[in-house]
């Protein structure tokens, strides 16, 4: 009789873990991130129709990515690298964490700045980001891949970093929760892209810039975004053979200068009547959308793709002030602007998300959101709902966005802040706040103290300044932009003459 009962409550509890929901494993989660990839660098249209710069370059894998999940349109990033980098490890906004431009010489500002003609600016955070309070210029936060990897999952880095100066603990992104650091370093640019050019490695005047770790390639023939990418689908076996959740952040160096050819794909180009510069330069954007094609194919292979999430985006707006082919500030059209600038050339850039089961197939999503958004999502995503962070967050959770749901952000300002200099110059260039509000959007030059307001809906290009035709709206935006400045003890620059602090938004209104 016993035995018989206890053979009876052996089936019911086979029964009953049979049939019992189980908790689901949390996803793996690859962030591709391109450097300095503007709106307009790719065969996908983020515009409502297709450009003649949609049909200069071939990027079929964006596209295969784009058939799959979502393409936002109104994506934004801040308008150079490290202040965005920051923003997307800690979740704050650049005025907040002060990392208001990009980093490399410790415990100093950039020479640029302290060259300026007209403005002294700010004692800024140049040192980067920091795990501990003691570091100074830092901006102390907690990183999330410390979270994640808290949380059980592995974290790898590979490629630019860019978080933090020389010398100081960020330039190791082994100090910021990755358990793997694949060539990443504190220089934002490599001194070459080219394998037989050992990545800038022999050339010793130079070499705070030549790329570390790679020298198993050193003198071959390979460019450094495949080597890159080899190099991370090789690491993250470890953890798929452990049954582990990873975390990829797969940080490309290109498209970012110096423009070097990926002879695989340069006679794409060489026949099209594009300058020399745009040749090279097409074929970076070719050898990118490689990369992210082979790890589409990657996930495919492995048998992990319905497990995994993959997010594609850019540091910032498309290089035009410098460097490039052709007429400058023109290579984000109907964008004005690029890199550097307020403008959105400067700061909207291509954004695409895959959750297998989640995100809506082949849908368009207009929503709004910034960097810092990242940060409280990807943790979501992850499903680690309860944590702490010493620092204050910025970012707003769209994983609702991911599933296909609403998310009513009318009324939800972005705030960019840069009270620095970037070096080159060009429309928007300079230093500036600035705050989107819907469909409207304000800047505040600090160098002239004036204001432009555009309607971003039907004037994307940002031609027609709306500041004396709509004086209640400016000055309502003025009002919430000084206010957030004011909430987060913003730096502002000064005037070098006079000594005195440039004043906030709303006081450059007549």
């Amino acid at each position: 009789m016993i035995f018989r009962n206890l053979l009876l409550l052996f089936w019911m509890l086979l029964f009953w873990a049979c049939v019992s929901p189980q908790k689901n494993p949390p996803p793996n989660i690859i962030l591709f991130f391109v450097d300095d990839l503007g709106w307009q660098d790719t065969s996908v249209p983020f515009w409502d129709q297709t450009t003649p710069l949609n049909q200069k370059y071939h990027t079929p894998n964006m596209e295969r990515l784009r058939a799959k999940g979502l393409k936002f349109t109104n994506a934004y990033s801040t308008p150079v690298c490290s202040p965005t980098r920051v923003s997307l490890m800690t979740g704050m906004n650049a005025a907040r964490h002060r990392v208001t431009n990009w980093t490399l010489y410790p415990d100093r500002k950039q020479p640029m700045e302290l060259d300026h003609p007209t403005l002294e600016f700010p004692d800024w955070n140049y040192n980067g980001l920091a795990t501990s309070d003691t570091i100074p210029n830092a901006a102390y936060a907690t990183p999330f891949p410390q979270i994640l990897k808290e949380h059980g999952y592995a974290t790898l880095h590979a490629g630019k970093a860019h978080f933090g100066a020389l010398g100081y603990p960020a330039e190791n992104p082994l100090n910021l929760g990755f358990e793997i650091n694949i060539a990443g370093h504190a220089a934002g640019a490599p001194q070459s892209y080219w394998g037989l050019d050992d990545f800038g490695n022999n050339n010793e005047e130079k070499k705070v810039w030549a790329v570390p770790g790679l020298e198993r390639y050193h003198g071959k023939d390979i460019f450094l975004t495949q080597a890159l990418t080899d190099e991370a689908l090789a690491a993250v076996k470890v953890p798929l053979a452990k049954k582990q959740p990873f975390f990829l952040y797969l940080s490309l160096y290109a498209v970012h200068t110096p423009l070097m050819a990926d002879n695989r794909f340069i006679d794409r180009y060489t026949h099209k009547g594009l300058p020399p510069q745009e040749e090279k330069y097409a074929s970076m954007i070719e050898s990118m959308d490689k990369a992210l094609g082979d790890v589409l194919d990657f996930v495919e292979n492995q048998g992990i793709e319905d497990h995994t999430v993959i997010l594609f985006m850019s540091d910032n707006g498309g290089l035009s002030a410098v460097g490039r082919g052709g007429e400058k500030h023109t290579h984000n059209a109907p964008l004005r602007s690029g890199k550097g600038s307020i403008y959105e050339g400067g700061i909207r850039v291509p954004m695409l998300a895959y959750w297998p089961g989640v995100t809506p197939i082949n849908k368009t999503e207009e929503t709004s959101l910034i960097i810092e958004d990242f940060y409280p999502t990807l943790l979501n995503i992850a499903g680690i709902s309860s944590y702490t962070s010493v620092q204050t967050l910025d970012g707003k959770d769209f994983t609702n966005l991911l599933k296909g749901e609403t998310l009513d952000t009318t009324e939800r300002p972005l705030f960019w802040h840069y009270p620095n200099d970037w070096g080159p110059s060009g429309p928007g260039i300079g230093s500036f706040s600035a705050v989107r509000k819907g469909a409207w959007k304000l800047i505040y030059f600090h160098n002239d103290q004036h204001l432009e307001l555009y309607h971003l809906p039907t004037d994307i290009g940002e031609q027609h300044n709306l500041v004396s035709k709509e004086p209640e709206r400016t000055r309502a935006l003025a009002q919430v932009l000084t206010a957030y400045l004011i909430e987060v003890n913003a730096q502002m620059p000064s005037n070098k003459q006079t000594k005195e602090q440039i004043p906030l938004s709303l006081s450059a209104i007549p």
